[in-house]
């Protein structure tokens, strides 16, 4: 009995990942997508310098190899990520796609300029709150040491601790819209 049901996920999971194999290969046919098709594939084109900015740098998260594409393996490490990974894991990747430098640490300018590319891009640019009074708000709250510079530990422990963080986290940087351009996407293009 053990065995069937466990076979019943698998095969599930093989269903799954079958489906999403054909419709990488449909929408990038070479086997590989570049940040032209990406912007393309999720309808992000005409973007403000800032978006444009931040939607590189999802890309570059994204292509994990550094080759300048997306293959179906990476495709797929991110999907399973935006729609399965734990809160930790996607803590650890909003981090680095925040750390637009790569040097280990967001600053209040990256992290600034993320806030107003995504609200640009989700079309929430005008709120209560301004996109630096939030940055400053977040590195009040979770700078622990105030040195200015948010490390991994203090982004993941803030987002954990500082329920107001974590609310605009998780609601304005949702990345299930696409996932659900993924799973509604046409065959054909």
């Amino acid at each position: 009995m053990g065995n069937s049901s466990s076979s019943t996920v698998h095969d599930l999971q093989a269903v799954e990942m079958h489906l999403w194999y054909k419709k990488f290969m449909m929408e990038c046919p070479s086997g590989q997508l570049t940040l032209h098709e990406f912007k393309q594939f999720f309808g992000l084109r005409g973007l403000d310098p800032e978006a444009s900015a931040y939607i590189e740098q999802m890309f570059r998260t994204f292509d994990m190899n550094k080759d300048g594409t997306i293959d179906f393996m990476e495709y797929v490490a991110a999907l399973s990520l935006v729609m399965k990974g734990k809160l930790e894991q996607k803590l650890r990747w909003y981090f680095k796609l925040y750390d637009v430098d790569g040097n280990g640490c967001i600053d209040r300018h990256e992290l600034l300029s993320i806030i107003k590319a995504i609200r640009a891009i989700n079309g929430t640019e005008s709120q209560d709150v301004s996109a630096e009074d939030f940055t400053n708000r977040v590195f009040d709250r979770i700078d622990i040491n105030g040195d200015g510079e948010l490390s991994l530990e203090e982004f993941v422990e803030g987002a954990r601790t500082d329920e107001d963080f974590m609310d605009v986290m998780m609601k304005s940087l949702d990345l299930s819209h696409i996932t659900a351009m993924i799973h509604n996407r046409r065959c054909c293009v």
